[in-house]
Order: C-alpha cells, then sequence, then structure tokens
C-alpha cells in the first residue's frame, strides 16, 4: 500500500514537471527564438551605442528607451523592430511601462509576460498572449497610440553630438 501510495505520488510530481515544461515550451521567448534571456539593464543607446544620458528617452511599444542624444530617437522610431532585436541580441532589458494589456486594455499581471524580439510584453491573462502570438505587430503598433501627445519625453533639446553622424 505504501509503494503505491508513493508511486502515485512519484507520477503526480512528474505529470506536474512536464506539464509545466511543456508550457514553457510552448511560451514565445528570447531563449527560443535565438536571443539570449533578457536580463541586462540598458546603459548603451540602442541607435549608436554610446553611453545613455538618462534625461533623453521616448517611450515605444511599452518599453522606455534611452538614448545618448535627441538624434536617435527619431532614428529608433522609424525601425523599432532593427533596433529591439539588436538589443535583444545582446540581452538588454529596457524598463517597461506598459499599465494596460496590448490585447484587452485590462490592466496588467506582471506574472504573465512574452519576450518577443527584444521587448518584454505583460499581459492580463492567458488567453491575451494566445491572441498577441497571432498578430504581434499590430499589438505592438497598438502599444504606441494610447498617448494624446508625443510620447517622446526629450528633456534636454539640443543634446545632439557633434560629429556622431545623425
Amino acid at each position: 500500500m505504501k509503494r503505491t501510495i508513493a508511486s502515485i505520488g512519484s507520477l503526480v510530481v512528474l505529470s506536474l514537471l512536464f506539464v509545466s515544461v511543456g508550457y514553457g515550451e510552448n511560451k514565445p521567448d528570447s531563449t527560443k527564438s535565438g536571443y539570449p534571456p533578457l536580463s541586462k539593464k540598458q546603459t548603451l543607446c540602442p541607435v549608436m551605442g554610446n553611453k545613455i544620458d538618462t534625461t533623453v528617452f521616448a517611450d515605444i511599444q511599452g518599453q522606455r528607451v534611452y538614448f545618448c542624444c535627441s538624434g536617435c530617437i527619431s532614428k529608433m522610431k522609424a525601425d523599432p523592430d532593427e533596433y529591439f532585436k539588436k538589443s535583444a541580441e545582446q540581452g538588454v532589458l529596457f524598463r517597461n511601462i506598459q499599465k494596460t494589456c496590448p490585447v484587452s486594455g485590462d490592466e496588467i499581471d506582471t506574472t504573465i509576460s512574452v519576450d518577443y524580439q527584444g521587448r518584454r510584453i505583460y499581459f492580463c491573462c492567458q488567453g491575451c498572449v494566445a491572441d498577441f502570438e497571432k498578430s504581434p505587430a499590430a499589438y505592438l503598433a497598438k502599444m504606441d497610440k494610447p498617448a494624446a501627445k508625443d510620447s517622446a519625453d526629450v528633456k534636454s533639446k539640443g543634446m545632439e553630438h557633434e560629429g556622431m553622424n545623425h
């Protein structure tokens, strides 16, 4: 009888392990997409590779991105995928500023996220993750729309650096 209970307990533990491993394999993340885990704090400008100035930033697709100068903001906004992917290759984790789920508009649950091509995106529920996976570009574009005014809060006007090819 004790062996039977121990065997059943072992099977339950193994089943839970397989379920959690299987779920993790289905979840799109930076490792599965060929990127290292996003874990490094941003210290360099994604455009020029220079040290960031924390007074020069833009909020792009739910991420607060810092730059070396204001000239780099328009370059990143023109092709955010290029710069997010480049940063993901380096394991850079931008500061997420999301307040709402990009799919439902509801409040986010910070335990439900996907690392998508250099961006950590939070959702309200697993159902929204599935919807996001069907059309990520549409939801990423939606994340930039809520701001009534331009969200590129450049606090240091005229911070463009001489000789940096801007």
